[in-house]
């Protein structure tokens, strides 16, 4: 119910953005930052040839710096979260709330429990194509390649939506945000902000390359120690050695950007949602390579690809992998 009035005051806040820059009181930052997303919002749907429907038409003022907050929990011991199983959704891995206070509520209920909790909040929102999605106030803290990126990535999981298959989706999604901003920038002239973009998602890759080695090493740390006693201190001991390995990292590339992420009493429930998708984007680019960059073919690729089992999916997105090497 909270979710449903949610979504429910976010839709009552919507405004065309047409109308919004026309207004008198907007200001020059915010006309500039919608005006550009219309632009992107024409050229996903012209260019990349996704949905054009009326998502990232409309504008809503939350007057919250986020959208939603996320709650995740696991146990002290493991890095698998806690799930909550609803009618209609399915099962998820974490609890969405649009008011912090009840967030904060339930984590506090699941920390008495024992629980490693943390609660952090989302810019964006996206129903999946389910409603046509507005932008939302949070969303103009994103810098313009960001901003540009999380439009077509969100249309592109409106494009093609694969059942039970996060990894799938989302690099599927990642890939064609990528392809969509190199394009964009190409037909800018600005070839240059492309290269800044892909910078750091370099960056990013590698910083999430070292969260996924520190789940490993948990993973194994809380399957072979026998008492809570060393797991407990076995766990100490990797979190401390990763913000070790960090500083070194951040200070050899000279990037400071994921400093307020490390700097915090780390534990595994802020690990536990890590994306491990970013390994699969290169395929997918190879796919679209592969067909000289024709969208309508790669789109079908993509979609049949969707539609095998995931064993078999697996297979073949490993052939692909290795075509790319």
């Amino acid at each position: 119910m909270q979710a449903i009035n949610g979504h429910l005051d976010l839709m009552s806040r919507e405004k065309p953005i047409k109308d919004i820059i026309a207004e008198e009181g907007t200001s020059k930052d915010l006309k500039r930052r919608l005006s550009l997303s219309l632009d992107a919002r024409q050229f996903a749907s012209k260019e990349m040839l996704l949905p054009d429907n009326d998502s990232y038409k409309n504008y809503a003022d939350l007057e919250r710096p986020y959208v939603v907050w996320t709650v995740i929990a696991t146990p002290p011991y493991s890095i698998k979260p806690k799930e909550w199983c609803f009618y209609i959704v399915g099962c998820l891995s974490y609890r969405g709330y649009f008011v912090k206070d009840e967030a904060e509520h339930l984590a506090k209920e699941l920390k008495e429990q024992g629980m490693d909790v943390s609660v952090g909040g989302t810019l964006a929102y996206s129903t999946l194509g389910y409603f046509d999605d507005p932008l939302v106030n949070s969303m103009m803290r994103y810098d313009d390649a960001s901003l540009i990126g999380i439009i077509f990535h969100e249309l592109a999981h409106q494009k093609i939506h694969v059942d039970h298959d996060t990894a799938y989706n989302e690099a599927f999604a990642s890939a064609v945000e990528q392809e969509g901003l190199r394009r964009w920038y190409k037909q800018k002239g600005t070839p240059e902000q492309y290269e800044q973009y892909i910078q750091h998602k370099e960056r990013k890759h590698e910083f999430y390359s070292m969260l996924k080695q520190v789940r490993a090493d948990l993973d194994d740390a809380f399957k072979n120690k026998k008492s809570d006693e060393e797991k407990e201190k076995a766990k100490k001991a990797i979190y401390k050695e990763f913000k070790e390995n960090y500083e070194i990292w951040a200070e050899t590339i000279a990037y400071r950007g994921f400093d307020k992420w490390v700097n915090r009493e780390l534990n595994n429930s802020h690990l536990a949602m890590i994306a491990t998708y970013q390994d699969l984007v290169p395929t997918f680019s190879q796919m679209l390579e592969s067909v000289n960059g024709d969208l309508e073919i790669f789109y079908k690729l993509v979609s049949e690809l969707g539609e095998k089992d995931k064993t078999e999916r697996s297979k073949l997105l490993l052939a692909y992998n290795t075509s790319a090497k």
